[in-house]
């Protein structure tokens, strides 16, 4: 005798996909992403600046002062404050610097770890909206979009570079200078063994320009060191 089990729900429509919207960026920032990211071994993050008239734009990417290892990335506070002051001293409205936040991935995969998605709730969950942006070194990307208000949806977003917006020349040269100021590495301490890793320091040298380490023995993704949220001067 067979028994059937009662349904627990029933689907009154047809299932159906919806295409999400993309996320753009202009080739100006695309480019400036991939130079920053190459241009030390450790990870970096920084924010996205949207467009006036479409926040899945990303017109421009932005450092802040920090400190960076291979698994590790810890914004300096006050650099926050002033680049917050700064945009907004431009005109430009806390959704447009505040709300996508970028980092690197020097290994290979671009999904989000455990305290990555632990900061991107704790600092970001004030906002409407906000947007998690992670690139790591073979390419890959990982975008997903999260809405703060109503129902708190998530969606993962496909990502494309817009060729047809306008932007700024390419200047490696200031994005160099960008990195410098910016970043600093964290001393890697290599466990005991016969052969000891040496500590890493990092520097920006056009001719000589370091690639990203893409399988490091030593990459922990759980040893991330979260910033400091500062968006409830702004929300």
């Amino acid at each position: 005798m067979r028994i059937s089990v009662p349904k627990k729900s029933l689907r009154l429509t047809q299932r159906y996909s919806q295409p999400a919207p993309p996320l753009r960026l202009t080739p100006y920032a695309w480019a400036k992403l991939l130079f920053l990211r190459d241009a030390g071994p450790t990870e970096i993050g920084g924010f996205g600046i949207s467009a006036e008239s479409n926040r899945l734009l990303i017109e421009d990417f932005c450092l802040v002062k920090q400190c960076c290892s291979v698994a590790t990335v810890r914004f300096d506070d006050e650099s926050i404050a002033d680049f917050f002051d700064e945009q907004v001293d431009q005109g430009l409205a806390p959704e447009r610097f505040g709300r996508i936040w970028v980092h690197t991935h020097p290994g290979s995969s671009p999904l989000p770890s455990v305290t990555d998605e632990e900061t991107f709730a704790r600092c970001f969950g004030g906002a409407d909206w906000s947007l998690m942006l992670i690139l790591a070194c073979g390419g890959r990307t990982y975008a997903r979009l999260r809405f703060g208000v109503g129902p708190r949806a998530s969606l993962i977003l496909p990502i494309e570079i817009d060729f047809g917006a306008i932007g700024p020349a390419m200047d490696q040269a200031a994005w160099g200078h960008e990195y410098q100021h910016n970043v600093s590495a964290d001393v890697i301490l290599a466990p005991a063994g016969p052969t000891p890793r040496p500590a890493t320091k990092v520097s920006f040298d056009p001719a000589e320009e370091s690639s990203a380490i893409s399988n490091d023995p030593f990459f922990d993704p759980l040893r991330f060191d979260p910033w400091e949220c500062f968006y409830e001067r702004y929300f």
